[in-house]
């Protein structure tokens, strides 16, 4: 079966069931990994034994907002709109990527999933050799893509396929607002002396890009490039853990056959698709070796 053919079997009241969203779920699993961030960040603030190491940890929770962010595409993680918006400005401007731009990025994915001619995500070609795959775990290029990217859109120069003409200018004003205020921490933290952005955010962002990659290379790499979304993209078993920052998104199959059910519903769909799913891992230890084994073939 096939995702088409398992949605059409779905009773009008499963369907109501599972596309429900929530402000009090979305708002508790914020607050959850909002909660994470700052304690971490408050260790590593007041420099407590070790704490340059527990800026990998708070490197990873506040780099894997961007799961959050791309849930906010699909305006799910809460029922009102305005939460949606205005959490996924906040995600953006955390780990720099502009929000208005990555959704029609993002609904392009979703559009022509793994389609190797039009799907923006393929752009940036899957490693193939183990060089490649250093260099693209180590998220240089896609902080040299995303930099870029915003001074491009800034600029007036994106011509992207997957933006409307209408909304060219939301895309040019959303990145300047946010390299004024890149440029306003800069300032104020060079006014004060003060080094708390660089330990608090800089640096975390960089040693847990490498974290996001990893988990993110599993969701459609090695996945055959056909229109079924329970062969082109990967469901990745894991452990509660990964899943509660991820936002439940390792059910990633689950998530691109029916994009519109929210996060906290996804494991109940998962219980009704999982005899369907065609690619799947067993964590993403396993996927990744695999992947390097593929490589050396």
């Amino acid at each position: 079966m096939d995702h088409r053919t398992f949605l059409k079997s779905l009773r009008k009241e499963d369907r109501l069931r599972l596309t429900e969203t929530s402000d009090r779920a979305g708002l508790s699993h914020l607050a959850g990994h909002l909660a994470v961030i700052a304690c971490l960040g408050g260790l590593v603030a007041t420099e407590v034994p070790g704490w340059p190491v527990l800026m990998v940890p708070l490197g990873i929770a506040v780099i894997f907002l961007f799961t959050l962010q791309h849930e906010t595409c699909h305006l799910t993680p809460f029922r009102s709109p305005w939460l949606n918006r205005w959490v996924s400005a906040f995600c953006g401007a955390v780990i720099l990527l502009p929000p208005v731009w990555f959704r029609f990025f993002h609904m392009a994915h979703h559009r022509h999933t793994h389609d190797p001619d039009k799907d923006p995500e393929l752009e940036g070609a899957k490693p193939e050799t183990l060089r490649d795959w250093v260099w693209h775990v180590s998220g240089a290029r896609v902080w040299i893509s995303q930099v870029r990217t915003i001074l491009r859109n800034a600029a007036g120069g994106c011509r992207d396929p997957y933006i409307p003409k209408g909304k060219q200018t939301a895309v040019q004003r959303e990145a300047v607002l946010m390299i004024v205020l890149y440029a306003g921490i800069a300032a104020a933290s060079l006014w004060a002396g003060s080094t708390l952005a660089l330990w608090l955010w800089i640096v975390p962002l960089l040693l847990g890009q490498p974290f996001l990659r990893l988990y993110l290379l599993a969701e459609h790499g090695r996945c055959p490039h056909v229109a079924d979304m329970f062969q082109n993209t990967r469901t990745t078993f894991t452990n509660r853990l990964v899943r509660f920052f991820a936002w439940n998104m390792p059910f990633h199959a689950e998530h691109h056959a029916w994009p519109t059910v929210p996060f906290h519903r996804l494991p109940e769909l998962h219980l009704l698709v999982r005899a369907h799913l065609k690619s799947t891992s067993n964590g993403y230890v396993e996927f990744n070796r695999d992947y390097l084994g593929d490589m050396q073939r």
